[in-house]
């Protein structure tokens, strides 16, 4: 049938579905239109069908494309939300292992295992910082088909490119245009193992956020993807945070034994006090029993000497006791005078000189005909020297040697003076350590059982520092020697300094 107009009732419904639906696609448009011209009974030739099916073909084209392209994006979201839950899998996996353990180590290696299995590595390291020394040290790897760089030491300074960016807590990928010598070309992962700033706050005083990094090598085709980056920082978030625990525990340990060992000092303080105590009152109680029972003069002058004798050795103890209690305490302000050695020293020797002669020791002083004018507190240095040469006194063997050495230790300004006190005496070398501890006596070192306090070396230790100064002790070649190295002008303190 023929159709007047020039335009026939089928392409008037072809046209008229360019009206339709935004939300149709061009299938649904082309199906609707033929649906249409079927309906209203048009008659239907070869003319007026080939635009129509040219149409429904473009349509079903783009629809299969459309379907594809659905597909693929349905596809690469599938993956990465299996790989989001791999990586949520192998973070809380790493999380539990590293939180179990209050170990640096087995912290550390647990991630290092961990990352190198999940993304089949070649490789994996942590290095730790020392932000003082501007080292970075590879203590833990775990490895597949690389050397281990365990043990090597990087100074900071001399890659400041790769530093600065860590340092700042940025990651960072590259691949290495030259091949390693050890490695090869490999592509690399460097990632900042840090505290954040919230973290940093609680953080000890002086601690550093940046603790050190981790380091993942692969292949130089790999390439590292955002979600993969973000597991490793992820992961290195968790191991700066166990870090920082396990360190806090450690240093808490060290406070507990430090604490326990004080607690033991302190115990063992009180027992030998109150046995050096008790030992000159027994000993006075006996020998007041023993002066009653006495029938003559002899022996009653016998027992009034130990109990003159015992009452020096009580009241000795009680005042060391007290100066050393003193000095630790509460340190009084140090009463500064000049004095002339040469002049001041013959004082000071005077009280010993029966004691050498009593056991027949041969004593030599020599003074350095520069020594200068000497500023400082005559009182303690008094009461150092005579510690120093009746502990001489007390361990020289009858004629033995004992000498005094006064020099100027150093020249330069401010200027030093040297005093030392050396006799024929051996310490062991395991014993020197301990002989400035408090009631400490060298076993088997008195054998004339001349006794004493204990307290003599503690007090003189004390009273260096006190005057600024310093004190060595040397063994050897049957000599032992005491320097006391201070200030030729001390400087003033105050009391409580």
């Amino acid at each position: 049938m023929t159709v007047s107009g020039g335009i026939s009732n089928s392409q008037k419904g072809f046209q008229q579905d360019s009206h339709i639906s935004s939300d149709q696609t061009p299938l649904e448009a082309a199906l609707q239109s033929l649906f249409q011209l079927v309906t209203a009974g048009s008659n239907l030739d070869q003319a007026s069908l080939s635009p129509m099916l040219e149409r429904l073909q473009i349509a079903a084209a783009q629809q299969q494309q459309l379907s594809a392209e659905l597909e693929f994006q349905v596809q690469q979201r599938t993956e990465e939300l299996q790989h989001s839950l791999k990586h949520e899998s192998t973070l809380k996996r790493i999380t539990d292992r590293v939180r179990d353990s209050l170990d640096e180590s087995v912290i550390l290696e647990a991630a290092l295992q961990e990352l190198t299995v999940t993304f089949q590595l070649a490789g994996c390291n942590a290095a730790l910082y020392d932000l003082n020394q501007g080292t970075s040290t590879v203590q833990y790897d775990y490895t597949e088909s690389i050397p281990t760089l365990r043990g090597r030491v990087a100074q900071m300074e001399n890659f400041p490119e790769i530093y600065q960016q860590l340092k700042c807590a940025w990651s960072f990928q590259f691949c290495s245009l030259l091949p390693n010598p050890e490695r090869g070309r490999v592509a690399m992962l460097a990632c900042p193992i840090f505290v954040d700033s919230q973290a940093a706050e609680a953080a000890p005083p002086g601690a550093q956020s940046v603790l050190g990094d981790l380091w993942l090598i692969h292949q130089p085709e790999r390439m590292f993807s955002e979600s993969e980056i973000r597991l490793v920082q992820q992961v290195a978030s968790q191991c700066a945070i166990a870090i920082r625990q396990a360190r806090l525990y450690q240093a808490a340990q060290v406070q507990v034994r430090e604490l326990a060992e004080l607690n033991r000092l302190k115990d063992e303080f009180l027992s030998t006090v109150s046995h050096e105590l008790r030992t000159p009152i027994t000993n006075i109680k006996m020998a007041i029993q023993m002066l009653r029972n006495s029938s003559t003069d002899d022996r009653r002058a016998k027992y009034i000497g130990i109990l003159d004798q015992e009452a020096n050795r009580e009241a000795e103890l009680i005042n060391d006791l007290l100066d050393l209690q003193q000095l630790q305490a509460a340190p009084r302000s140090v009463e500064l005078e000049p004095f002339q050695l040469q002049d001041w020293l013959p004082k000071l020797l005077e009280p010993f000189q029966p004691r050498f002669a009593a056991r027949q020791h041969q004593f030599q002083i020599q003074l350095a005909p520069d020594l200068p004018i000497l500023v400082s507190e005559s009182a303690s240095l008094r009461r150092i020297l005579a510690e120093l040469l009746n502990n001489a006194c007390k361990y020289t063997a009858p004629a033995g040697q004992i000498n005094l050495k006064v020099t100027v230790a150093s020249a330069e300004t401010p200027a030093k003076i040297s005093f030392t006190v050396s006799n024929q005496a051996v310490i062991p070398t395991v014993e020197i350590s301990k002989i400035f501890d408090k009631f400490y006596r060298c076993p088997n070192a008195d054998p004339w059982k001349q006794g004493g306090t204990g307290l003599g070396l503690a007090l003189v230790q004390k009273l260096v520092e006190r005057l600024q100064g310093e004190i060595e002790v040397t063994s050897q070649a049957g000599w032992t020697q005491f320097q006391v190295i201070l200030p030729a002008v001390s400087q003033p303190i105050a009391a409580g300094d």
